[in-house]
């Protein structure tokens, strides 16, 4: 199949390259020209401007910063520019409410398209095994998939149009809170005179038993190897969390969600962020 990739950041790329490794044919565009570089060495057909690239294509995929900018990429370069009928797969994290208007202005010009936002970080993206979580209607959704398939480990149809935004921010706005209480509890193990080793030990096979302390613990050299091993370098950034917490707290917004929870964990992440938006966000372990 032949695609066009737009937006080649630290997830992007990776994700690109898998496509290229899966037999697909690549059009690759970034603004940055170090991104386009790494994109020809990973087998992509690089291009500057991306209504070119998506010229002749059967399928477009983006990875972009915001929703401002997909819903720009999307008018100005993809809608219209696109071979009538192709596909479009928009793996950005943004919100609910951009993502449905995009999708319904690419179906009012006659093509299917889908939200498929992502969960994994940059090693799953570079890897291949990422999670993506897909709305849309069951016919893009079939037509999309084939595409995903060569970039994640799981596909997941979620619903209609931005419920896989829907899905993200409602996930990750979990796995902020859940990664609070994980450090809390570390923390104040440790200062009553319990060996952190052994708090994990404990609770990693009873009711504290959870992703954020089983699988990503955030106290260097306890538990499984994660982002607080490697001084918290690498990982999923405490500046994206705070992206989507913000996602999360203007989507409440508008449905008129209570998430007393979720508000305080943006409140804390909006703190962390001032100084240490790079670190991975299990670091706000040492606000603690």
């Amino acid at each position: 199949m032949k695609i066009a990739f737009i937006g080649l950041g630290n997830m992007g790329g990776g994700m690109a390259a898998n496509l290229v490794k899966a037999g697909h044919e690549v059009n690759a565009f970034d603004l940055s020209e170090e991104a386009l570089a790494t994109a020809r060495d990973n087998g992509c057909t690089p291009f500057t401007d991306a209504a070119e690239a998506v010229m002749g294509v059967e399928a477009v995929v983006t990875m972009l910063p915001n929703g401002q900018i997909v819903k720009s990429v999307y008018e100005g370069s993809v809608i219209g520019k696109a071979p009538d009928g192709a596909v479009f797969v928009d793996c950005s994290t943004i919100d609910v409410a951009t993502a449905r208007d995009v999708i319904i202005r690419s179906i009012d010009a006659g093509y299917d398209m889908v939200d498929a936002p992502v969960s994994g970080g940059i090693a799953a993206a570079n890897g291949g095994t990422l999670t993506f979580m897909v709305g849309g209607t069951d016919t893009a959704f079939r037509r999309a998939e084939a595409v995903l398939n060569a970039m994640g480990k799981a596909v997941i149809h979620a619903g209609d149009a931005g419920a896989g935004q829907t899905a993200k921010i409602c996930n990750n706005m979990l796995l902020a809170i859940s990664m609070i209480g994980t450090a809390e509890a570390m923390k104040m193990a440790e200062k009553l005179g319990l060996d952190p080793q052994k708090f994990y030990e404990i609770s990693s096979q009873s009711s504290g038993y959870c992703w954020s302390l089983n699988a990503y613990t955030p106290m260097p050299g306890v538990g499984v190897e994660s982002p607080a091993d490697k001084d918290y370098q690498g990982g999923f950034a405490t500046g994206l969390m705070l992206k989507d917490l913000r996602l999360a707290m203007e989507a409440a917004q508008t449905a008129d969600a209570s998430i007393p929870l979720g508000r305080h964990a943006g409140e804390l992440y909006e703190q962390f962020a001032k100084d240490n938006a790079g670190l991975d966000f299990s670091a706000i372990i040492k606000t603690l």
